[in-house]
């Protein structure tokens, strides 16, 4: 309960610092992430220039689908983010500061490249909240659209419970995680507004 009204918080702070740029014609731009979009997420980023080289962005991907009643990946993910652009916005190189935060019931699953293989045999239900660095690139494909590469390294505090296998069962363990890795990719469709 505590880390839903913690990403409230969040959430608002990040609209509200959104809201006080300026907002001309080409300062906002709307993207999805490929990749998220690969495993069945819908996710959506609003990207708004707030003067010079500087952005923010709002991203979030919800997925509420059950596969059976043994597979689930149930999520969702809230992820701001503050770029600093090394030419101008929405154009080259660009480093960024990111916090992440949502939850996520997943199991049943066998992950690519062999990434948490407990998953196929348990169900982890629970929280995570952290941040990091980001650096990125933005490609203009023509003057409404562009594609952008996003990779980040950073923290994060992940709550769980592990039950015996994917769809039942007490849980056999109540735990939490502290991770550093990787905390963000995307290959982000790129729309800007007019």
């Amino acid at each position: 309960m505590k880390l839903l009204v913690t990403l409230k918080m969040l959430l608002i702070a990040s609209l509200l610092i959104m809201c006080t740029g300026k907002a001309g014609a080409q300062d906002v731009v709307v993207k999805s992430n490929l990749l998220y979009l690969a495993t069945a997420t819908p996710n959506l980023a609003m990207e708004f220039a707030t003067g010079g080289r500087q952005s923010l962005v709002l991203q979030g991907g919800w997925q509420p689908w059950e596969y059976s009643d043994t597979k689930k990946l149930k999520h969702w993910l809230v992820q701001p983010e503050y770029r600093w652009w090394t030419c101008e916005t929405f154009n080259g190189h660009f480093f960024g500061l990111h916090a992440l935060g949502g939850q996520f019931n997943a199991g049943g699953l066998k992950l690519p490249f062999g990434a948490f293989p407990e998953l196929e045999d348990h169900r982890y239900q629970g929280w995570a909240a952290g941040g990091g660095l980001s650096w990125g690139y933005h490609w203009m494909l023509g003057r409404k659209w562009g594609l952008e590469l996003t990779l980040g390294l950073g923290y994060l505090y992940i709550d769980y419970k592990k039950y015996p296998c994917p769809g039942c069962g007490s849980a056999e363990k109540d735990a939490n995680r502290h991770y550093v890795g990787p905390t963000k990719a995307a290959i982000n469709l790129v729309y800007v507004l007019k």
